[in-house]
């Protein structure tokens, strides 16, 4: 396997593996000229965050800054939505389902490291999936850690720190977050 397929297997890999580094910094690339553009450049932004996701809908929007580790990984659906300071470490898959919404300086974190030092301290790292359904909100400087999926109509309170997995139609928040009430 190679290291990316491992990546995105949920295995042990190096992120020093030329191919990896290769796509990081193409995604570095990409998202400095995002960053850099002009808030009424409304076409060119468009284009270059289309071009570094690996898949959206037609009508998405997302303020600057923003980062990745790879874009490819990262999948949205229709009229989604992410405020400043989104950060999406996608060494792994993430998908977010349609009418999302981040709030400011939401982090999504596929990647994970081992627990072991000497694992760790060999580079290697791991990455675990995040899947969010559809119609979600995210409040303001949340975190969903690897391995995270949050149902539908789920929204999450500013401040947050998602560990487990939720269901569907529920307000969850705190740090870890738990279930707040039922929707």
């Amino acid at each position: 396997m190679t290291e990316r397929e491992k990546a995105l297997a949920g295995m042990l890999y190096s992120p020093a593996d030329a191919e990896l580094r290769k796509m990081h910094l193409d995604a570095k690339k990409l998202f400095y000229k995002f960053n850099k553009t002009k808030p009424q450049q409304f076409k060119k932004r468009d284009k270059l965050i289309k071009k570094l996701f690996g898949k959206t809908g037609s009508k998405i929007t997302v303020e600057t800054p923003f980062y990745c580790d790879y874009g490819c990984n990262i999948e949205v659906g229709e009229n989604f939505y992410a405020n400043y300071g989104c950060t999406i470490l996608d060494v792994n898959k993430v998908n977010i389902g349609k009418n999302c919404m981040m709030a400011p300086n939401v982090a999504l974190y596929s990647a994970t490291h081992p627990v072991r030092a000497e694992e760790r301290y060999n580079g290697v790292e791991l990455g675990k999936p995040i899947t969010i359904g559809d119609n979600c909100w995210i409040g303001g400087n949340s975190v969903i850690n690897p391995g995270v999926t949050i149902g539908n109509n789920v929204v999450v309170a500013s401040n947050s720190v998602v560990t487990k997995s939720f269901g569907s139609n529920l307000v969850i928040g705190g740090n870890p977050a738990k279930i707040i009430r039922e929707l």
